[in-house]
C-alpha cells in the first residue's frame, strides 16, 4: 500500500544515518539537506550524537512521532527496529535499503516475509528492501546520486533495479529530460511496480499530475493489474515506455507444438504490452530517448520533414526513419519549395531533407522551420540537426529553435550533435527546458516504435458466432488430458465458428477410398497417432489417384504409433497460422502469422492476450514482417486481413471459455478463394 507519510511525510527518521556520505545512511541525509526537506529529520545511530548537524537518538525506541522511517542498517537489525518503529512508534511508511534478504537465501526470504508482515499488521507502506529508495518533490529519500532536476509535469519513473534507475537517470539527464518522481522497488516484498501504477491511475489529476512514466520492470507479479493500470492512464492521457527484462530463459523449454515453443513469456509480455499501448523498449537509451520524444508536442502522422546543415546526419536519419516505416516525403519541384530556395543561401537543398548548408545561420534556420510548419503539406513532424563547426558560436540559432518549438503548431525534434564542441549552447538550450537527441538514429527509432504502438485496448469479448455451451460441451466431455482426436478437434471449431476442411478419420481402407471418390482426387493423407507427423514422413501431398492412395495408406498405417489416417481434400491457396499458449498468469497467448517457412523458419508472428478484439487481431497482422503478402505482393492476389482477424478474434473467445486447452495450432490455415480454411490443427488439454 502506498500512503502520505510515504508520499509527503512531514517527519523522517533515518535509522542508520551517519556523517561518513560515503554509506547509504549519510548519502541519503545530505541527498534530504541538498534537497531543502521541508519536515523533521531525525537520525538514529548508536555511535553518534549529532549527525549532519541533525539531532541522532541511540536507539529507535527514543525517537519523537514520525510518519517515514529510512532503514540502512544490516538485515540481522532490521526485524527488531522495525517491530519498535510500526507496533510502538506508529511509523506508517517505510524505505528498506537494506540488502541481504530473500534476493540472496533462503533465510533472507522468511525474514523479509516477517518484516513484511509486522508492517502490514500496522497498516504501514513499504518500499524495498534492497532498494536505493524514493525521490518526489517532496523529499530526496535516494541514497545515491545523480539527482535530477525535478519538475511536476517530469518523468515518473518506476524501476525494479536501483542500478538501473541510476544508470537511466545518467541518460535522461544528459537528454535533458527532469524528473516529477523516481521509485526504486527493490524486492517488492509488499510494493510492486503494479501497485505505484494502480496509486497513479486511481488518483490521476490530468491537471497537476506528470502524464510520463518509465518503466523498467524485472518481474510482473499480477499482469493483469499492470494492463488496468497502464490502459487507464494512457486513456487518461499519459504515455508509457518500458523496459521488461529477464524474458529468454523459457526459451528453452520442452513444447509439443509449434505455439508451445514460440510462445515464451517475452511473447506474453509483447502481447501485453500491445494491448495496453506500453511503448517497449530495450534498452536505457531507448527508454529514455522513448521518454524524450514524450515531451514534445504529439506527432500525428508519419511524414517528417528534417532541416539541416550537415547533410551526413540527415542522410542517416532519412534511412532510420524510412526503414520504421516513416515516410520523408519530397519537397522540391513545387512553387512553395521554389520560393524557400530563394531565401536560403546558393546551392541549398529543398527537397528533404532541407540542407541550408553549413554556412546557413540562424535566419535560415527559422526561414526553413516556417515553410515546414506553415507552408508545405503533409508534413506532420520536423526533425532539426544543428551542431557546431567548430568555427563559431551557436547560442543564436538554438535561441531561434528554442523560440520555434514553443510557436509551431508541428512537433519538432533537435538533434544537437555538438555535445563536446558546442557544449555551453547545448547546456544553454536543455535549461530552457527542452530535451536533445544527440542521436538521429536513436530518436528515428524511438519515433517509428512509438508510431506503431497501438492504443490501449478492452477486454471485452466479441463472440461472432461463438457457441459457448456448444464449445463447454465438448470440452466437458474429455477426461484424458493431452492431445485430443480430430473429431473432437472439428466439434470444437464448429462451436467457434471456425471453418475446417472436410475430412474423415479412419483405419479401414473401404472408408478412405470412398470418402477420396466422394471430395474427388487430388486429396491429402496424414497419419493419426504421433504428435509430429511431418517428422515421421506422416503426411502424403496431391494424391491422385486410388491406387496411389493405397500404397499411401499402407504406409501410413505401418509407421510406429499409427491408430488411424485422416484424408483431406487437397485446396490451394495461401498458408496461414494461428496458435495458443497458456502462460501462467498471463492467460491465453495467441499467435499468428503466415505459415510455411514464414513461421518455420523465421518466426515472423504476432501475439495477442485472449480475449482480442478486431481492433487488436488486425494490429497483430499488420505488424507482420510479411505483411505485405496480405496487401498482394509480385502480382500475386492478396490475403482477406479482416476475414483473417475475424477467425482470429472467434479463436480467442473460444479459449476465454475452454481454459483447459493449453496448447492449440491451426498450421496450416488456407486463404482460398472460397475463405479462409483451417486444414491441420492439433489441440492439447489438461482436464
Amino acid at each position: 500500500m502506498i500512503n502520505q507519510a510515504l508520499i509527503h511525510p512531514q517527519s523522517i527518521v533515518v535509522v542508520g544515518g551517519s556523517n561518513n556520505t560515503s554509506k547509504p545512511g549519510g548519502n541519503c541525509i545530505r541527498n534530504l539537506l541538498n534537497g531543502k526537506y521541508q519536515g523533521q529529520l531525525y537520525a538514529v545511530n548508536p555511535k553518534e550524537k549529532q549527525v549532519q548537524g541533525l539531532k541522532c537518538y541511540g536507539h529507535v525506541s527514543e525517537i519523537p512521532p514520525t510518519d517515514l522511517a529510512i532503514i540502512a542498517i544490516p538485515a540481522p537489525a532490521c526485524l527488531e527496529a522495525i517491530t519498535i518503529l510500526a507496533l510502538e512508534k506508529n511509523v506508517k511508511a517505510f524505505i528498506m535499503y537494506t540488502a541481504d534478504f530473500g534476493e540472496t537465501t533462503e533465510e533472507g526470504k522468511i525474514l523479509e516475509q516477517k518484516i513484511t508482515a509486522v508492517i502490514n499488521q500496522a497498516n504501514a507502506s513499504l518500499i524495498g528492501p534492497n532498494c536505493i529508495g524514493i525521490l518526489n518533490r517532496h523529499h530526496h529519500s535516494l541514497f545515491t546520486l545523480p539527482i535530477p532536476v525535478m519538475d511536476p509535469f517530469g518523468v515518473d519513473m518506476i524501476s525494479s533495479s536501483g542500478g538501473t534507475a541510476i544508470f537511466l537517470m545518467e541518460s535522461s539527464i544528459r537528454m535533458g529530460l527532469r524528473f516529477n518522481s523516481v521509485w526504486s522497488v527493490g524486492n517488492a516484498a509488499q510494493t510492486a511496480v503494479e501497485d505505484i501504477l494502480e496509486y497513479m491511475d486511481t488518483r490521476f489529476d490530468p491537471d497537476t499530475d506528470s502524464k510520463i512514466k518509465l518503466l523498467y520492470i524485472e518481474s510482473i507479479k499480477d499482469p493483469d493489474k499492470l494492463l488496468e493500470h497502464t490502459g487507464s492512464l494512457i486513456r487518461k492521457g499519459c504515455r508509457i515506455a518500458a523496459i521488461k527484462s529477464g524474458t529468454s530463459e523459457s526459451g528453452l523449454r520442452a513444447a509439443s507444438s509449434h505455439t508451445g515453443a514460440m510462445a515464451n513469456p517475452d511473447l506474453a509480455v509483447e502481447a501485453l504490452f500491445r494491448k495496453a499501448g506500453i511503448v517497449r523498449c530495450f534498452s536505457r537509451e531507448e527508454l529514455a530517448t522513448a521518454g524524450a520524444v514524450f515531451t514534445q508536442k504529439v506527432l500525428k502522422g508519419r511524414h517528417i520533414a528534417i532541416v539541416t546543415h550537415a547533410g551526413g546526419p540527415a542522410v542517416i536519419l532519412t534511412d532510420a526513419l524510412a526503414k520504421g516505416g516513416m515516410e520523408i516525403p519530397k519537397l522540391s519541384g513545387t512553387p512553395e519549395a521554389e520560393q524557400l530556395k530563394k531565401q536560403l543561401l546558393p546551392g541549398s537543398s529543398v527537397s528533404n531533407p532541407i540542407d541550408i548548408l553549413g554556412t546557413g545561420g540562424p535566419e535560415h534556420l527559422a526561414t526553413a522551420i516556417d515553410y515546414c510548419d506553415q507552408t508545405f503539406k503533409d508534413i506532420d513532424g520536423i526533425a532539426v540537426i544543428f551542431g557546431s563547426p567548430g568555427l563559431t558560436r551557436v547560442y543564436e540559432a538554438y535561441d531561434i529553435l528554442d523560440q520555434k518549438m514553443r510557436t509551431c503548431t508541428k512537433p519538432i525534434f533537435p538533434i544537437l550533435p555538438s555535445v563536446s564542441t558546442a557544449w555551453d549552447e547545448t547546456n544553454f538550450f536543455i535549461k530552457k527546458g527542452h530535451v536533445n537527441f544527440s542521436d538521429e538514429a536513436g530518436l528515428a527509432k524511438a519515433l517509428t516504435t512509438i508510431l506503431k504502438t497501438p492504443n490501449p485496448l478492452t477486454n471485452r469479448l466479441e463472440l461472432q458466432g461463438v457457441d459457448i455451451p456448444r464449445v463447454r460441451k465438448t470440452i466437458d466431455a474429455i477426461t484424458e488430458p493431452g492431445y485430443i482426436a480430430p473429431h473432437l478437434v472439428q466439434e470444437l471449431f464448429k462451436g467457434a465458428n471456425i471453418p475446417m476442411v472436410d475430412e474423415l478419420v479412419s483405419d479401414e481402407w473401404d472408408n478412405i477410398r470412398d470418402f477420396a471418390k466422394k471430395v474427388t482426387y487430388p486429396v491429402v493423407a496424414k497419419v493419426v497417432g504421433p504428435v509430429h507427423k511431418t517428422d515421421i514422413g506422416g503426411v502424403a501431398l496431391n494424391v491422385r489417384t486410388e491406387k496411389h492412395l493405397e500404397i499411401e495408406y499402407e504406409r501410413l498405417m505401418a509407421l510406429p504409433d499409427a491408430q488411424a489416417v485422416m484424408i483431406q481434400p487437397m485446396l490451394k491457396g495461401k498458408e496461414l497460422f494461428i496458435g495458443a499458449k497458456y502462460e501462467e498468469r498471463f492467460g491465453h497467448i495467441v499467435l499468428c502469422g503466415l505459415g510455411g517457412v514464414f513461421v518455420e523458419i523465421f518466426k515472423d508472428v504476432a501475439s495477442g492476450l485472449a480475449p482480442l478484439v478486431t481492433e487488436e487481431a488486425l494490429s497483430m497482422i499488420r505488424s507482420l514482417k510479411g505483411y505485405q503478402m496480405f496487401r498482394g505482393a509480385r502480382g500475386q492476389k492478396g490475403i482477406d486481413e479482416y476475414r483473417f482477424a475475424k477467425l482470429i478474434v472467434q479463436l480467442s473467445s473460444l479459449l476465454r471459455f475452454a481454459v483447459e486447452i493449453k496448447e492449440l495450432d491451426i498450421n496450416p490455415l488456407l486463404a482460398t478463394d472460397q475463405g479462409i480454411i483451417a486444414v491441420d490443427a492439433r489441440v492439447r488439454v489438461e482436464v
